[in-house]
């Protein structure tokens, strides 16, 4: 019988699983052109500005989790 408890995710797995995400709502809201920012949606076409912040805070997120994940030490 397997051990159920040895199968779970480890912690530092937490943050590549964390910068996937991140990094994939950025990827989606810029290919729609819609992005949700404080409980409302921005579009590119009508907030260009907002939009791309939004969009670059999730990019941002993404790398910087990647980030401390491949730089920890395991």
């Amino acid at each position: 019988m397997p051990d159920w408890y040895s199968r779970q995710i480890k912690s530092p797995y937490y943050f590549l699983i964390l910068g996937v995400i991140f990094f994939s709502l950025g990827l989606v809201w810029t290919c729609t052109g819609k992005a949700s920012a404080r409980y409302r949606w921005v579009y590119r076409s009508q907030e260009p500005t907002a939009f791309w912040w939004v969009v670059a805070m999730y990019y941002l997120g993404g790398v910087l989790f990647i980030g401390i994940f491949l730089l920890r030490d395991f």
